[in-house]
């Protein structure tokens, strides 16, 4: 089953980086583009767009990358 979060949750996401921490912003439940590339979302498998809390950088992720802390 999909891991599923609300706006206002915080999360951690592997990147390039390391281990980032961020908010959920939105969610997203239909294909959308995003930095120029469009990312697959349904109702059924969302995708978040989260904001790092270290940074004003927006990451979009799907529920399988996240994690509550």
């Amino acid at each position: 089953m999909t891991k599923r979060f609300e706006i206002g949750d915080h999360v951690t996401w592997n990147s390039e980086a390391g281990r980032v921490s961020g908010t959920i912003i939105a969610i997203h439940t239909r294909d959308f583009d995003y930095k120029g590339h469009t990312h697959r979302a349904t109702e059924d498998d969302p995708q978040y767009e989260i904001k790092s809390d270290k940074t004003d950088h927006v990451a979009a992720h799907k529920g399988s990358a996240l994690d509550h802390v």
